[in-house]
């Protein structure tokens, strides 16, 4: 009944330490071991959760003492996977933010949405839009600078249904 109660929770505080399954369930394997030989000449005096933190604390101590370099590398490498997954992450996210802005330009106007796609695609100047597309540089300037408003508008409309 112990074990099952606080398997759990001594396996997470070991795993967090020491950065290795098979560590983490060999100390929480010895903590219980240990609580099972002494059993008869424990006397708890606070909760018994306590004690066994306390225990599975001063056993992890000791593992990093005696495999500082495992343990390191361990953690180092736990540090990686960690980068990996944030790296992964935020090219989700990017990808998610990339896709709404392309669908968020698709339901502009049709001018503003090719000078849009242009710009962004294309990554060419004014000038050059005007030219392709037959109108004034000034005109290319306002459809933009109308098409980043609703385009902003757009997005807070997301945000609140998102949110």
């Amino acid at each position: 009944m112990v074990y099952h109660k606080y398997h759990a929770y001594l396996y997470a505080l070991a795993l967090r330490y020491l950065k290795d399954t098979h560590l983490a369930e060999d100390t929480v394997q010895h903590v219980f071991v240990k609580l099972w030989e002494t059993a008869k000449n424990i006397e708890i005096e606070i909760n018994l959760k306590n004690y066994l933190y306390t225990m599975t604390k001063n056993y992890i101590l000791n593992q990093i003492r005696n495999n500082k370099e495992t343990i390191s590398i361990n953690y180092a490498n736990a540090q990686k996977e960690i980068r990996d997954e944030d790296d992964l992450v935020d090219s989700i996210e990017e990808n998610e933010l990339a896709e709404l802005l392309k669908s968020g330009i698709e339901r502009l106007p049709s001018q503003k949405k090719e000078i849009c796609s242009l710009k962004m695609e294309g990554n060419i100047s004014n000038q050059e839009i005007a030219d392709k597309m037959g109108i004034s540089i000034n005109t290319v300037k306002s459809h933009y600078q109308e098409a980043i408003k609703m385009l902003r508008i757009y997005f807070q409309k997301i945000n609140i249904m998102l949110f």
